[in-house]
């Protein structure tokens, strides 16, 4: 039995958002109705009830939305087909508008992670029903010396995902493995537990659990991150952005961090001796980046 010292309650409410014919986001609301809302959302092969450790000390002051991005945590898996960067953009948007329909509409403010916030640099609507957005190391970068750093460091990453192992016979076994990698070396304590249970699912014939996302999956994203990595334009935002990035003197530990260069139209801000993962190694700081931010900007 693992260990709890991370547990995600309940959530005030449950909202299923169809976002086409096979995919349906799981949308859960957390803390503060009356607050300011935010909607959050993760990284690649990660989940969002991960973040709880960031997420849960805005609990009493915010309206918290949560989702995973198609085929990670509460949802479930689909085809590998659809599984890609510009499906993880539509989602968002149609997320987006059912939280409006369902919870009624306000001024909403996006927090994202990774992969999820390059999948909002990329939406259609290029977050213009957004009050604002604070976007936390996304993957982006100019085409040229850094993008061949960036894709080097990317088919690395992509082969590793895709050599990882898929089932478990135990969250146990599972945790043990991660006590030995790097990736979680700088996280909260008592992180990996909820490492376990929220990036496993048991497995539906048989014993054992197995990845929520597989390592193809989770690959396969890699792969088109560093495609789309050059083509944001923080210019043609359509609404006021932050970037809150990871350590840029550190190594690369997950996802190289911001290419500083191409940001001078945004807020950047980033949090010393953090890597990629940095809201699951500070999140105490990383909370106050975004209540200074929204307090700045008029928004709480």
């Amino acid at each position: 039995m693992l260990k709890d010292e991370w547990t995600v309650p309940r959530p005030l409410a449950v909202h299923e958002v169809r976002t086409d014919s096979e995919t349906v986001i799981v949308v859960r609301r957390h803390g503060n109705p009356e607050g300011p809302r935010l909607v959050l959302c993760h990284g690649n092969g990660l989940a969002i009830d991960l973040y709880y450790p960031f997420w849960s000390r805005l609990a009493d002051e915010f309206d918290l939305l949560v989702f995973d991005l198609r085929n990670h945590g509460w949802n479930s898996l689909g085809s590998r087909k659809g599984h890609s960067l510009i499906a993880f953009a539509s989602d968002q948007d149609a997320v987006l508008d059912a939280i409006d329909a369902q919870f009624g509409s306000k001024p909403t403010i996006g927090v994202f992670h990774s992969v999820s916030a390059l999948a909002c640099l990329l939406t259609s609507s290029r977050g213009a029903g957004l009050a604002a957005r604070i976007l936390f190391d996304p993957p982006v970068c100019r085409a040229d010396e850094s993008y061949e750093a960036m894709e080097a460091a990317a088919v690395r990453l992509a082969a590793m995902a895709r050599r990882r192992t898929y089932r478990f016979s135990s969250e146990e076994l599972y945790v043990d493995l991660l006590s030995f990698m790097p990736i979680f070396g700088r996280a909260v304590p008592g992180l990996l537990p909820l490492v376990a249970r929220t990036t496993l699912r048991a497995v539906a014939a048989g014993s054992g659990y197995e990845l929520r996302c597989p390592p193809e999956y989770e690959a396969q994203i890699i792969d088109y991150a560093r495609s789309f990595a050059v083509l944001v334009d923080f210019s043609a935002s359509g609404c006021p952005t932050k970037v809150i990035g990871a350590d840029p003197t550190l190594p690369f530990s997950y996802l190289p961090t911001l290419d500083l260069s191409g940001i001078e139209s945004v807020d950047y801000d980033f949090v010393p001796e953090c890597t990629h993962l940095l809201q699951l190694e500070k999140p105490e700081t990383c909370v106050a980046l975004v209540k200074e931010y929204l307090v700045e900007a008029g928004l709480a």
